[in-house]
């Protein structure tokens, strides 16, 4: 009984669209709508109907192609057709394609018709202008904690990008299954999700273009860091917590810059905190992230036990490895750091290269 209540109201309702969009259809034709001073006829319709802006769009698209539809109008009026329904195919169909699509309609459902009218075969496509390539970002948050970025690409660079992605994600997921199985112990990083497929493909290509940087060097991003203040602030950006601030002078390459009464003099020469063959000796003693039950060995950072800009000397004994879910975690305070492991094999390789 209420199915069969559902599908009388149903068709009551669709018949009724039916009959809303002949009446725009009328409006449009005897250009009625700028009497209204409304701005456009789809404000005019979501105005008198009380409907939401999206349903006012879907019906006055109906009604601008209302000739070029007469069977799946038709079947509007008659109840078989919904407003969504129709309002698909009106949106993109080629022009004399309405009976073929008042017949799918019957038994499909929106998102279906959706797919068979992007998939629709186009002998003559009408000339589009090339996507405009960009790459937009919108800082958020009190501090501006984050970056929401949009980036737009033609199809064939997006499915280029997406193969990338995947590819990088599986390689990820494949690492991490390996340094972390099922029933170890410790603290073990998330499961990589997109966002880390993303960064992963970031510095895999920098480290392409960047052979000379020793194995793990991040890539550059430019701090300006006050040793007497103790604060930092990104390169023509906001200012950095103590935690962000102690994370990235980790393993960084410094450059001095000499100032007098607040204006820059001069710089010397660029530094780099952790040479290649100190993160050799690294890697040969801790071979894995050393928290407890992490294991993992791709992407991890060299870590000053006690802080670079408290005087922490950059040595093997003041350095460990660290993965960078448990590295940000420490410069948070939510863990303390690891000692260094013991093992005899770190000074013979220090002498070896």
């Amino acid at each position: 009984m209420l199915f069969g209540e559902l599908a009388e109201l149903t068709g009551q309702r669709n018949a009724i669209d039916g009959r809303l969009v002949e009446i725009v259809a009328e409006i449009e034709t005897r250009n009625l709508a700028g009497m209204t001073g409304a701005r456009s006829l789809p404000a005019l319709v979501a105005w008198k109907t009380g409907t939401s802006p999206h349903n006012a769009e879907t019906i006055t698209t109906i009604a601008h192609r209302l000739p070029k539809f007469p069977v799946c109008a038709a079947g509007m009026r008659e109840g078989r057709l919904s407003l969504d329904q129709v309002g698909v195919i009106a949106d993109t169909a080629a022009d004399g394609s309405d009976a073929h699509y008042a017949k799918l309609a019957s038994v499909a459902t929106v998102t279906q018709l959706r797919t068979a009218v992007t998939l629709e075969p186009r002998p003559d496509p009408t000339p589009r202008p090339a996507p405009q390539r960009a790459i937009t970002t919108v800082a958020g948050g009190p501090n501006q904690e984050y970056t929401t970025w949009r980036i737009t690409v033609s199809r064939l660079e997006a499915a280029t990008f997406d193969a990338a992605l995947q590819s990088e994600r599986d390689a990820q997921i494949a690492a991490w299954k390996r340094d972390h199985a099922e029933g170890s112990a410790g603290q073990a990083p998330p499961f990589p999700d997109a966002v880390d497929a993303f960064m992963g493909v970031i510095d895999a290509g920098w480290d392409a273009e960047a052979a000379r940087r020793p194995h793990g060097q991040h890539t550059t991003v430019i701090v300006h860091v006050d040793v007497e203040q103790r604060t930092a602030t990104l390169h023509l950006g906001p200012l950095l917590s103590d935690a962000e601030r102690q994370y990235l002078l980790c393993d960084a390459t410094c450059e001095a810059w000499f100032e007098r009464h607040g204006q820059v003099i001069g710089s010397g020469r660029s530094t780099r905190t952790i040479s290649r063959r100190l993160r050799r000796a690294l890697e040969h003693r801790d071979r894995c992230c050393v928290v407890p039950g992490c294991g993992a060995t791709r992407g991890l950072h060299a870590h000053h036990i006690r802080h670079w800009e408290d005087g922490g000397p950059t040595d093997l004994d003041n350095l460990v490895l660290l993965c960078p879910y448990p590295h940000r975690l420490h410069h948070r305070g939510a863990i303390t750091s690891p000692a260094p492991p013991t093992t005899s094999r770190s000074p013979m390789l220090l002498r070896a290269f």
